[in-house]
């Protein structure tokens, strides 16, 4: 499948369908803690990336799998897909699975983007910076997004953003996990009013080693800085069951393209027993594939780009 991934264990949003609409690493930032690591295409400019109706395609055949979320996310900025609106709207009149979209926000400051965004049914875009240097030192966006900018379009689209509106804020240790520097950032919430606010942390290796993650204590010692009541969002841990799911080798390739994954993130998100995922994991790997990434005790894999 080339633009239909998992369904990913979510954190937030259960057994979560991707959505990839934007080539690998094409994004108006280049954040230091991402996952996939660093940016590639740095761009502002919104054009058909991918084929609509293949998109299309592939999901309708996906949706046998029952996710509880369908989500416009995967290895680049969503909002760069010239065609997101009508991608929302034909995908809602096919389904009734909510569908939602993972987005760094840099964008709503356009009101093309927004008024694109107005039938999705969640939206979580995020702030990781509470000023225009801590902005610039952790997000690293391209050249004409300024803080001001972004900050605006975050507050805008509140007002006119009928769904759920969630803020995720990315705090690491040295940088935003400092009080002085998180306190910018809960006044720029109070302007935003999210619906929820939800405080994550690097869990995955990062692009850049210096971007370190927030002890599960300090983190919520740090929530109770907000008015607005903050939720830490703790790493899933599924619930046990299996689905049913015919995935093999090729979509945990695919999954794994876009999303570091452990053992128990594939075999939960994808619906297979354990030693299945292993075999699997263990083939791609032997091939040059896959390689193994160590997050303190955790390991992980994703694919070689």
């Amino acid at each position: 499948m080339s633009y239909i991934f998992g369904p990913v264990l979510s954190r937030r949003l259960g057994r979560s369908l991707g959505v990839d609409i934007v080539p690998f690493k094409t994004c108006t930032y280049d954040c230091v803690y991402c996952q996939l690591g660093r940016t590639i295409d740095k761009t502002l400019e919104r054009k058909q990336w991918t084929p609509l109706d293949d998109v299309l395609a592939e999901l309708e055949g996906k949706l046998i799998c029952r996710p509880d979320y369908i989500t416009l996310s995967g290895s680049g900025e969503p909002t760069l897909f010239v065609q997101m609106g009508e991608l929302i709207d034909r995908v809602k009149a096919m389904t009734d699975v909510p569908f939602a979209v993972l987005t760094n926000g840099s964008l709503l400051w356009r009101k093309d983007v927004r008024d694109q965004l107005v039938n999705a049914d969640l939206v979580i875009p995020s702030l990781d910076a509470g000023d225009a240097a801590m902005f610039r030192a952790v997000n690293r966006p391209h050249e004409d997004i300024s803080f001001e900018k972004m900050l605006d379009g975050l507050i805008a689209f509140r007002k006119e953003f009928a769904g759920e509106y969630w803020l995720e804020i990315m705090l690491l240790a040295g940088y935003t996990a400092i009080e002085a520097e998180l306190a910018k950032i809960v006044g720029c919430v109070e302007m935003i009013r999210p619906d929820r606010v939800q405080l994550n942390t690097v869990a995955r290796p990062p692009a850049e080693d210096f971007a370190v993650g927030v002890s599960p204590r300090r983190m919520a010692e740090l929530a109770e800085m907000f008015d607005l009541p903050a939720e830490v969002i703790a790493d899933f841990s599924g619930d046990g069951k299996q689905h049913e799911s015919a995935a093999g080798r090729e979509e945990i390739l695919n999954m794994l393209r876009r999303h570091p994954c452990s053992i128990d993130d594939l075999a939960g998100g994808l619906g297979v027993q354990r030693n299945e995922a292993i075999k699997h994991v263990e083939e791609l790997a032997a091939e040059g594939l896959l390689e193994p990434v160590r997050m303190g005790s955790k390991s992980y894999y994703r694919a070689r780009q």
